[in-house]
């Protein structure tokens, strides 16, 4: 199989794709919580933005953790307001695949949701997870809060270091403040809810010892 080289490079913005002015419609119910997807959402409630490959498994991942309000995918980190799935595919938007998670704060923290995040994929792969290859799958935390980002930077030594202790290679996981967040398109929306036999290709990576991040 040839792979292109320019599905492993970021566009220059110049370059990328136009877009359009029209949001993706989706309809606004959680096929598995209920809840909505769209906000305004229900007061104590926070978000955090993730890419960890393939966005179908990545959000179950997310909606089976506890105290989560929602959760939608969508496409972020890069430059074509309001791509199609099929744009996001030819590398040219700057996309990645992510999944937004609406928490309650009260019950539940950022440092659990890290853990998962880390814990749930492969973050030294660059641009691929498992065999899907391409800058949309790459590794990545966007963060909402000046806490968020310092959180996520302490987490990524941790497991920096663990993964070193393992002798595995370098985290590759992009972590800056979250740019704006495209819903994909409907059918997208809790994937292998709708589909339980669809393809998911989110792969635990292999750490030995306790994680830290398990409070």
């Amino acid at each position: 199989m040839i792979i292109s080289s320019k599905k492993l490079v970021l566009p220059d913005p110049a370059n990328a794709l136009p877009g359009r002015d029209t949001p993706m419609p989706v309809i606004n119910h959680h096929f598995v919580t209920g809840n909505p997807i769209l906000p305004p959402f229900p007061p104590g409630m926070e978000q955090a933005l993730f890419g960890l490959g393939c966005f179908w498994g990545a959000e179950q991942k997310f909606w089976a953790h506890p105290h989560i309000y929602s959760t939608a995918v969508g496409y972020s980190g890069g430059y074509t307001p309001n791509p199609t799935y099929e744009e996001v595919c030819t590398g040219l938007t700057g996309h990645a695949e992510v999944v937004k998670v609406i928490y309650d704060s009260a019950l539940t923290s950022y440092s659990e949701l890290l853990k998962l995040f880390w814990e749930a994929h492969d973050p030294t792969l660059g641009m691929r997870q498992g065999p899907d290859i391409g800058t949309q799958y790459r590794s990545g935390i966007y963060t909402y809060t000046r806490e968020q980002f310092e959180e996520a930077l302490e987490s990524r030594d941790h497991y920096q270091q663990r993964l070193t202790e393992a002798g595995r290679g370098e985290i590759t996981t992009e972590i800056r403040p979250a740019g704006e967040f495209y819903y994909a398109e409907d059918y997208h929306q809790q994937y292998l809810a709708k589909r339980p036999m669809g393809y998911s290709c989110v792969i635990p990576i292999e750490l030995s010892g306790r994680p830290r991040y398990e409070d």
